[in-house]
Protein backbone atom coordinates (compact mmCIF):
# COMPACT_ATOMS: atom_id res chain seq x y z
CA UNK A 1 0.00 0.00 0.00
CA UNK A 2 2.82 2.44 0.86
CA UNK A 3 4.48 1.75 -2.49
CA UNK A 4 1.23 2.53 -4.33
CA UNK A 5 0.79 5.83 -2.45
CA UNK A 6 4.44 6.78 -2.99
CA UNK A 7 4.17 5.96 -6.69
CA UNK A 8 1.02 8.06 -7.05
CA UNK A 9 2.67 11.01 -5.31
CA UNK A 10 5.80 10.76 -7.43
CA UNK A 11 3.72 10.57 -10.62
CA UNK A 12 1.63 13.60 -9.60
CA UNK A 13 4.60 15.68 -8.41
CA UNK A 14 5.66 16.98 -11.87
CA UNK A 15 2.09 17.99 -12.67
CA UNK A 16 1.63 19.76 -9.33
CA UNK A 17 5.05 21.39 -9.60
CA UNK A 18 4.12 22.88 -12.98
CA UNK A 19 1.45 25.00 -11.26
CA UNK A 20 -1.47 23.95 -13.43
CA UNK A 21 -4.93 23.68 -11.86
CA UNK A 22 -6.45 20.22 -11.42
CA UNK A 23 -8.33 18.65 -14.32
CA UNK A 24 -11.74 20.32 -14.71
CA UNK A 25 -14.60 18.05 -13.55
CA UNK A 26 -16.60 19.18 -16.63
CA UNK A 27 -14.34 16.96 -18.75
CA UNK A 28 -15.96 13.88 -17.17
CA UNK A 29 -19.07 14.48 -19.31
CA UNK A 30 -16.99 13.56 -22.38
CA UNK A 31 -16.16 10.07 -21.03
CA UNK A 32 -19.28 8.52 -22.59
CA UNK A 33 -17.79 8.99 -26.09
CA UNK A 34 -14.52 7.20 -25.30
CA UNK A 35 -14.11 3.90 -27.14
CA UNK A 36 -14.99 2.47 -30.56
CA UNK A 37 -18.33 3.48 -32.11
CA UNK A 38 -20.04 2.56 -35.38
CA UNK A 39 -22.75 4.90 -36.71
CA UNK A 40 -25.27 4.19 -39.49
CA UNK A 41 -28.08 6.26 -40.88
CA UNK A 42 -29.59 8.21 -43.72
CA UNK A 43 -28.96 11.59 -45.29
CA UNK A 44 -31.39 13.98 -46.91
CA UNK A 45 -30.00 16.25 -49.60
CA UNK A 46 -29.57 19.96 -48.91
CA UNK A 47 -30.47 20.81 -52.52
CA UNK A 48 -33.74 20.10 -54.31
CA UNK A 49 -33.48 17.28 -56.82
CA UNK A 50 -30.49 15.60 -55.14
CA UNK A 51 -30.75 12.00 -53.97
CA UNK A 52 -30.98 10.81 -50.38
CA UNK A 53 -28.15 8.63 -49.18
CA UNK A 54 -26.63 6.67 -46.33
CA UNK A 55 -23.66 7.13 -44.05
CA UNK A 56 -21.38 4.99 -41.93
CA UNK A 57 -18.95 6.45 -39.40
CA UNK A 58 -16.26 4.29 -37.80
CA UNK A 59 -15.04 6.27 -34.79
CA UNK A 60 -12.25 5.57 -32.28
CA UNK A 61 -12.03 7.95 -29.29
CA UNK A 62 -9.48 8.16 -26.50
CA UNK A 63 -8.06 10.73 -24.11
CA UNK A 64 -4.88 12.71 -24.74
CA UNK A 65 -1.96 11.97 -22.39
CA UNK A 66 -2.83 14.98 -20.21
CA UNK A 67 -6.54 13.93 -20.07
CA UNK A 68 -7.67 17.36 -21.36
CA UNK A 69 -8.68 16.45 -24.93
CA UNK A 70 -10.95 13.65 -26.13
CA UNK A 71 -9.56 12.77 -29.58
CA UNK A 72 -11.64 10.82 -32.08
CA UNK A 73 -10.43 9.53 -35.44
CA UNK A 74 -13.19 9.03 -38.01
CA UNK A 75 -13.35 6.90 -41.15
CA UNK A 76 -16.59 8.10 -42.75
CA UNK A 77 -18.46 6.87 -45.80
CA UNK A 78 -21.08 9.30 -47.07
CA UNK A 79 -22.81 7.30 -49.84
CA UNK A 80 -19.41 6.37 -51.29
CA UNK A 81 -17.64 9.67 -50.52
CA UNK A 82 -14.83 8.80 -48.08
CA UNK A 83 -13.73 11.28 -45.42
CA UNK A 84 -11.10 10.77 -42.73
CA UNK A 85 -10.86 13.30 -39.93
CA UNK A 86 -9.71 13.93 -36.39
CA UNK A 87 -12.14 15.42 -33.89
CA UNK A 88 -11.01 16.99 -30.64
CA UNK A 89 -13.49 17.83 -27.88
CA UNK A 90 -12.54 19.65 -24.69
CA UNK A 91 -13.65 21.97 -21.91
CA UNK A 92 -12.10 25.44 -21.81
CA UNK A 93 -11.91 26.73 -18.25
CA UNK A 94 -11.28 30.34 -19.31
CA UNK A 95 -14.55 30.79 -21.24
CA UNK A 96 -16.30 27.98 -19.34
CA UNK A 97 -17.43 26.25 -22.54
CA UNK A 98 -17.12 22.93 -24.33
CA UNK A 99 -15.48 23.11 -27.77
CA UNK A 100 -15.51 20.77 -30.76
CA UNK A 101 -12.86 20.88 -33.50
CA UNK A 102 -12.67 18.71 -36.65
CA UNK A 103 -9.67 18.56 -38.97
CA UNK A 104 -9.66 16.73 -42.31
CA UNK A 105 -6.98 14.54 -43.88
CA UNK A 106 -8.93 12.81 -46.68
CA UNK A 107 -12.06 13.78 -48.62
CA UNK A 108 -12.37 17.43 -47.52
CA UNK A 109 -10.06 20.44 -47.64
CA UNK A 110 -7.78 20.88 -44.67
CA UNK A 111 -7.85 24.65 -45.14
CA UNK A 112 -10.72 25.39 -42.75
CA UNK A 113 -11.24 22.98 -39.87
CA UNK A 114 -14.75 22.88 -38.43
CA UNK A 115 -14.92 24.50 -34.98
CA UNK A 116 -17.97 24.97 -32.82
CA UNK A 117 -19.02 25.64 -29.31
CA UNK A 118 -20.70 22.61 -27.82
CA UNK A 119 -23.31 22.37 -25.08
CA UNK A 120 -23.79 19.32 -22.91
CA UNK A 121 -27.00 19.11 -20.93
CA UNK A 122 -27.66 15.76 -19.35
CA UNK A 123 -27.46 13.12 -22.08
CA UNK A 124 -27.62 15.61 -24.98
CA UNK A 125 -24.65 17.17 -26.77
CA UNK A 126 -25.28 19.94 -29.30
CA UNK A 127 -22.65 21.48 -31.58
CA UNK A 128 -23.59 24.60 -33.52
CA UNK A 129 -21.29 26.09 -36.13
CA UNK A 130 -21.21 28.41 -39.12
CA UNK A 131 -20.74 27.17 -42.65
CA UNK A 132 -20.52 28.60 -46.16
CA UNK A 133 -23.22 27.38 -48.53
CA UNK A 134 -22.15 28.60 -51.99
CA UNK A 135 -21.19 32.08 -50.74
CA UNK A 136 -24.02 32.42 -48.25
CA UNK A 137 -23.68 32.05 -44.49
CA UNK A 138 -25.35 28.91 -43.18
CA UNK A 139 -25.48 27.18 -39.81
CA UNK A 140 -25.01 23.55 -38.80
CA UNK A 141 -26.41 21.92 -35.68
CA UNK A 142 -25.26 18.44 -34.72
CA UNK A 143 -27.13 16.74 -31.88
CA UNK A 144 -26.14 13.59 -30.03
CA UNK A 145 -28.56 12.02 -27.56
CA UNK A 146 -27.06 9.22 -25.44
CA UNK A 147 -29.81 6.70 -24.69
CA UNK A 148 -27.32 4.50 -22.80
CA UNK A 149 -23.53 4.21 -22.44
CA UNK A 150 -23.54 2.09 -25.63
CA UNK A 151 -26.23 3.69 -27.85
CA UNK A 152 -26.56 7.23 -29.19
CA UNK A 153 -28.76 8.89 -31.80
CA UNK A 154 -27.30 11.61 -34.02
CA UNK A 155 -28.96 14.28 -36.12
CA UNK A 156 -27.47 17.00 -38.32
CA UNK A 157 -29.59 20.01 -39.20
CA UNK A 158 -28.85 23.06 -41.38
CA UNK A 159 -30.33 26.54 -41.34
CA UNK A 160 -29.89 29.81 -43.21
CA UNK A 161 -31.03 31.85 -40.18
CA UNK A 162 -30.83 29.68 -37.01
CA UNK A 163 -34.64 29.73 -36.86
CA UNK A 164 -35.73 27.29 -39.57
CA UNK A 165 -33.83 23.99 -39.38
CA UNK A 166 -33.82 21.17 -41.94
CA UNK A 167 -32.65 17.68 -40.93
CA UNK A 168 -30.02 16.39 -43.35
CA UNK A 169 -28.76 13.38 -41.36
CA UNK A 170 -30.44 10.97 -38.95
CA UNK A 171 -28.78 7.92 -37.49
CA UNK A 172 -27.65 5.78 -34.58
CA UNK A 173 -24.28 4.94 -33.07
CA UNK A 174 -23.47 1.74 -31.19
CA UNK A 175 -20.40 1.32 -28.98
CA UNK A 176 -18.42 -1.74 -29.95
CA UNK A 177 -17.24 -4.28 -27.34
Amino acid sequence: MRIAILSALLFAAPVLAAGFPPRAPELNALNVQSGHWIYHGTTTPRKAGARPGTFTWDEHCSWSADQLFLMCSFDNDWSGHKIQSLVVDTWNSKDRSYWHYEMYAVGESGEKPFASKMSIQGHTWIETGEDNDHGRKAYDRISYVYHSPTRVSVKIQVSPDQKHWKTTLDGTGVKQP
